[in-house]
């Protein structure tokens, strides 16, 4: 394949078909997040499956320790995995692979039956399908370049979050009324046998099946890049060159973190604005899971929110969430993603202050929605921004990056949640911590400068 400019590769207007394409992988891809990671087949590992797990160890607590091996490995590997996507020109390669193992992961979930001699096929598939659905994630943002122009960049962002957001909903609606609800040995209004958990252990074939028919899309109607030259060095051939397989491994592996490193001294003297967008979105960001994470927890144990009703309020979250994504796009590309992300962490931390100190279910309906209606614009945005700094050509390295910041500081909100819960006895004050963290997001993303409408050129050195 030909060489040609990093320049080249980015900026080009695209078909209104190519858009929808992109973000169905958005929709399909909460199959993953919503059903298998939040919602649904963790629940069940915990719940049914590690019920009468022997030892002191709880199924929660091996579950906490399975996701947190995936996300070492992840943080490991996203931005050396991501530089060799831009470098070796295989991006939609890798989006397909990558896609196809957490599709098998998902699809291998059906053989978990409700017996705690099974959990640990569950956490083993679970950590596997996680580990690869994040770095999926790697190729699939780096693509939103290819799909948009510098004028569209922010509304693309926001309507592919948004598809996320209604392809979760969709389904998890799909799976509560035709799999779980009811009571009895039948569920659903498939009547599905609850033996051996049959209902759940099918869930997780539809969503299997849901992510594979929906990720499709992108990888027929996106084209794979050309390979380029903005990152010299950096395609680092896979296979052992001689000798043993594990040292050619190896060297490969220590090949790449050298290239990675002399790129990120690189982007620290061409546009250092890059590495304190990542610090500081990295911090903000955990503070928005945060908010999904511990909501439905507050909404029981705080707010009397029935638990029936908490799957009626999570729909409804992400409904606004959605729609504040969509709208939040188009001021995005008017007036810059910076500004839009203030002013959602403002408008969260303002919302997040009230609920301090109101009770009730009806306050929570209130400003528990008002709360989540600028997480789909910080986090659209947040993803927009950093597609508007990435250098040419690495786009794939940088949001490796972002993946790995990510990571970093994923341990804050629940840390901080469950510090101040603990020092207060109440789950309230765990909403202070939540607010301390998106606090230092916003106060960390005050002074980095918004991107420009064109990159950067890495050649040129800058203050």
């Amino acid at each position: 394949m030909a060489e040609v400019s990093g320049q080249a590769t980015i900026g080009q207007a695209s078909a209104r078909g190519q858009v929808v394409a992109w973000s169905f992988w958005d929709w399909g891809s909460s199959a993953f997040n919503a059903v298998i990671l939040t919602f649904v087949f963790s629940v069940y590992l915990t719940d049914k499956v590690g019920e009468d797990l022997p030892g002191e160890i709880s199924a929660s607590a091996w579950l906490g320790w399975a996701l947190a091996a995936a996300g070492l490995v992840v943080a490991l590997t996203a931005p050396v995995s991501g530089q060799w996507f831009d470098a070796t020109a295989k991006r939609k390669l890798s989006l397909a692979v990558l896609t196809g193992l957490t599709i098998l992961s998902m699809t291998a979930m059906f053989f978990v039956q409700a017996d705690y001699h099974y959990l640990w096929l569950g956490l083993v598939l679970l950590a596997l399908g996680s580990a690869f659905f994040e770095l999926a994630n790697v190729p699939y943002n780096a693509m939103l370049r290819q799909v948009s122009t510098p004028a569209t960049v922010g509304r693309v962002s926001g309507f592919g979050w948004a598809m996320g957001y209604f392809g979760g909903i969709f389904l998890l609606l799909i799976c509560y009324f035709g799999f779980i609800s009811g009571d009895g040995d039948f569920r659903g209004l498939f009547g599905i046998p609850t033996d051996e958990g049959l209902n759940i252990r099918l869930v997780a074939v539809l969503a299997a099946v849901w992510f594979a028919a929906f990720a499709l899309p992108v990888l027929f109607a996106v084209p794979e890049l050309p390979r380029t030259t903005a990152d010299p060095g950096a395609a680092v051939p896979l296979k052992p060159a001689g000798g043993p397989a594990a040292l050619g491994w190896w060297r490969a592996l220590t090949t790449s973190y050298r290239i990675l490193w002399r790129d990120l001294r690189d982007l620290w003297n061409a546009d250092r604005r890059t590495v304190y967008f990542l610090l500081a979105s990295a911090v903000f960001r955990d503070g928005l899971a945060g908010v999904f994470t511990f909501g439905a927890v507050l909404a029981v144990r705080v707010y009397d929110i029935a638990e029936d009703d908490v799957l009626l309020f999570g729909v409804a979250a992400n409904v606004v969430a959605a729609l504040g994504a969509i709208i939040a796009g188009r001021f995005d590309d008017r007036i810059g993603p910076k500004r839009v992300i203030i002013a959602s962490l403002i408008s969260m931390i303002v919302c997040g202050i009230i609920l301090l100190a109101v009770s009730g279910p009806l306050m929570f309906w209130i400003f528990g929605l008002a709360l989540t209606v600028f997480v789909g614009p910080a986090q659209a945005s947040s993803r927009s921004f950093l597609a508007r700094l990435a250098p040419p050509g690495r786009e794939g390295q940088t949001f490796g990056l972002y993946t790995t910041t990510g990571r970093a500081v994923s341990f804050l909100a629940p840390a901080l949640f469950g510090l101040f819960a603990w020092l207060f006895a109440t789950d309230r004050a765990g909403i202070i911590g939540l607010l301390l963290v998106l606090t230092a997001g916003l106060l960390a993303l005050l002074p980095v400068q918004p991107p420009q409408k064109t990159p950067v050129d890495m050649t040129k050195p800058q203050s």
